[in-house]
């Protein structure tokens, strides 16, 4: 039997469409490990290949996260009329079942670990349910390998991602994380993640883990085994790695050369509404000179439209940004994702007006902002990208290109060259 594993193109007006250094989704591989091998596998990324309909499998999956729905509906429903049942999972299918199961034979909900090999033998026996989902959150312990063969090497950047925690000790009401791990906060057993690595290619190493440092204690031990392996890694961190001196020193030598850190906001007051009050943005700038002191770069994240910003948040959040010399940042236009507390109040007070999913990449205004108009936070939102990955901010930010300098001067000339053509397309 044949088993096709999809994951759904990016739209082309997307930011995300456009970029050129790409690592592939770890849910397509993690799949793949958990299917028998009496099942014929091949994974399509349609970001990097073609889907070719006329090869039909005898079942097609597809990972879908919510600006990937429209698309992923519509492959969903090719394979369908073809006569292939179709399973959807992923993030948007596990807050949207029923939406999703419009498209569908079957939904998976949440963490697939419990349910896949269930899905595979209901529908030996054409006995597929509409949906199926984990009675409780599945361990970490011996996790299988994922199948990193099945995937076209030539083209990712790299395709080291690897997860040694599921969740966040946080809970921001614009984050779907919490909604989907259900607010837990699970550890890999070390051993467990070094003998994974063992299988990876050389090179760099990205843990694709939301909050890596969300149990102090349980990152001290995975950094002081990952010292002697002479690697380089990056991942996703809380700011409060600065409040652990040794957490921060471990990092350091076990190799750690970037951090994807949310910083979100500088007002203190719109930190509170998201729920990340324990983030002072008086201690910012400390914060950032002790991480880059120890050698590790900085890839920050701003998020605009939040109730207290107006039009000069986009020029504020600049200035600090080439000030701190933070490497690399992502910007964010504020997205009521489902399953998030605050999709649930810009619902309740009837400020949503576009549910096109296709523009819930982040990048479009999709909802009414208090003290600007749409228009006005989209243009400061393409305004503050055009000027962040201009020369003249790349060469302020990065000077004098120490802290992994090559890399970051890689992906800062890979997001100018997606952003310039995301504009062109617009």
């Amino acid at each position: 039997m044949r088993l096709l594993l999809i994951a759904p193109k990016w739209p082309e007006e997307s930011l995300w469409g456009q970029i050129y250094f790409r690592f592939p989704y770890l849910a397509l591989t993690t799949l793949a490990s958990l299917t028998g091998d009496d099942w014929e596998i091949s994974i399509v990324d349609e970001n990097v290949e073609s889907l070719d309909f006329s090869d039909l499998p005898d079942l097609a999956a597809i990972s879908i996260m919510t600006p990937l729905a429209k698309r992923g509906y519509e492959i969903a429903d090719t394979y369908r009329e073809k006569g292939v049942p179709v399973v959807l999972g992923g993030i948007h299918p596990s807050m949207m079942k029923d939406e999703s199961k419009a498209h569908a034979d079957a939904v998976a909900i949440g963490e697939a670990e419990a349910v896949w090999p269930q899905i595979l033998s209901d529908f030996k026996r054409s006995d597929l349910k509409s949906f199926y989902k984990s009675p409780d959150f599945c361990s970490l312990e011996r996790l299988p390998i994922p199948k990193r063969d099945l995937l076209n090497r030539r083209a990712y950047f790299f395709v080291n991602t690897i997860q040694t925690t599921r969740g966040c000790p946080f809970n921001c009401s614009f984050c779907s994380v919490t909604s989907f791990y259900g607010g837990t906060y699970r550890v890999r057993p070390v051993d467990d993640v070094i003998n994974e690595m063992g299988y990876m290619e050389k090179g760099f190493v990205f843990f694709v883990d939301d909050n890596i440092i969300g149990k102090p204690s349980y990152a001290k031990e995975l950094f002081r085994a990952l010292i002697p392996l002479n690697v380089k890694w990056f991942s996703q961190a809380s700011l409060s790695i600065v409040k652990d001196r040794e957490l921060l020193d471990m990092a350091q030598r076990s190799g750690c050369r970037g951090l994807f850190i949310g910083f979100e906001s500088l007002s203190q007051e719109s930190l509170n509404a998201m729920g990340k009050s324990s983030m002072r943005v008086n201690d910012f700038k400390e914060a950032i000179n002790m991480i880059h002191d120890h050698g590790i770069g900085i890839q920050g994240s701003f998020i605009f439209g939040m109730d207290e910003d107006d039009q000069s948040i986009f020029s504020d959040v600049l200035r600090f940004i080439e000030k701190t010399h933070l490497e690399a940042v992502l910007f964010s236009i504020l997205t009521p994702f489902p399953g998030t507390r605050i999709r649930n109040n810009l619902l309740r007070e009837n400020r949503i007006f576009d549910t096109d999913w296709e523009k819930y990449d982040m990048n479009h205004v999709v909802f009414k902002p208090n003290k600007m108009t749409p228009g006005q936070l989209q243009d400061g939102f393409s305004w503050a990208y055009k000027r962040l990955y201009g020369y003249r901010s790349i060469v302020k930010r990065l000077f004098p290109f120490s802290r992994s300098g090559l890399f970051y001067s890689i992906q800062n000339y890979g997001f100018r060259q997606a952003w310039e053509k995301t504009r062109e397309i617009l």
